[in-house]
């Protein structure tokens, strides 16, 4: 895959959906784990328009009204998100959403949706996670934001969240396919179910393997396609991931995971990115964040030397 022309860096420090502190400092690990450099590598041009402002994280308990935790701050970061992914986007860049916790997914992809309807093109997200954050306020044990973006973009939940893209369902069924989970509530599985999601978990995972789980989630990917990856870090195996604030075992291992991304770099259709859930105050000497940068780099089109070799 050749590395598309233009890529923009936006950071959202921000963990004011998460369960716990850290995730807001996600943004500057990975530049200090050389993110910018390692893409300039692969061939693109980098602008790295530096972090979103946005409301502190205040603590405290669920919103009576709509069932989360700090759904004002949660909102706004979004809107904030969602503004500005779609403003690379029209500017025919490729934005890389650097989180921040996965509640900002709500934005991004409610940004990506409203573009791709502009543009008549085709939606695919691809999310990468441990987790189906399919709960909705009401069902949601924690009411933590980060738990619900799935319910939101496929119309569930608050009508600020779920319209944000300006229409709802920003996600119909059939454009989302969510890889590695291995930690699904009862009420998320329920809704799984009646919206159609398809999904590969880990037993899928362990029972195809990873080369055809990815074969079946890209089959529908083709020219007219706008490709979004939402890329959580704890869809990683924490032994080699640690780094995040939700991790479960039994994820992802090293070569499963360049696999996946070189299989998405093959298509030459990634569109936008995610990369969320990086929780530095947790990791050990930003191992993680290195280990993130290095499969970004695979995302973009960087090739083992087995395949420079065989493609000779």
């Amino acid at each position: 895959m050749t590395a598309p022309l233009a890529l923009t860096l936006i950071g959202a420090p921000t963990d004011i959906g998460a369960s716990r502190l850290g995730a807001g400092m996600g943004p500057d690990a990975l530049r200090v784990a050389q993110l910018g450099p390692a893409l300039q590598r692969q061939g693109g041009t980098v602008r790295d328009r530096g972090n979103l402002a946005g409301p502190p994280n205040p603590g405290g308990p669920r919103d009576a009204a709509t069932g989360l935790r700090h759904f004002a701050e949660v909102l706004a970061w979004c809107r904030t998100t969602h503004d500005a992914v779609l403003q690379a986007l029209q500017a025919q860049q490729l934005p890389l959403l650097l989180g921040g916790d996965h509640s900002l997914a709500v934005g991004s992809i409610s940004a990506v949706a409203r573009h791709c309807r502009a543009t008549g093109q085709r939606l695919r997200v691809l999310w990468l996670d441990a987790h189906a954050d399919f709960n909705t306020p009401a069902t949601s044990p924690s009411g933590n934001a980060h738990g619900t973006p799935v319910a939101s973009l496929c119309g569930l939940g608050p009508p600020e969240l779920a319209r944000l893209a300006g229409f709802a369902p920003a996600l119909a069924a059939g454009q989302l396919c969510q890889i590695g989970l291995r930690s699904v509530d009862d009420q998320e599985k329920h809704l799984i179910k009646q919206h159609a999601i398809e999904v590969y978990d880990m037993r899928a995972v362990d029972e195809l393997g990873m080369r055809e789980v990815m074969a079946r989630a890209l089959a529908s990917v083709g020219a007219d396609v706008h490709l979004h990856v939402s890329f959580d870090v704890d869809f990683l195996d924490p032994e080699i991931a640690p780094g995040t604030g939700t991790t479960v075992r039994g994820g992802p291992t090293y070569r499963e995971a360049q696999l996946c991304m070189e299989m998405i770099a093959d298509t030459g259709r990634l569109g936008s990115l995610d990369i969320v859930e990086l929780n530095p105050a947790l990791d050990v000497h930003n191992q993680t964040a290195e280990l993130v940068v290095d499969l970004v780099e695979s995302l973009f089109g960087k090739s083992t030397l087995v395949k420079d070799v065989l493609l000779r």
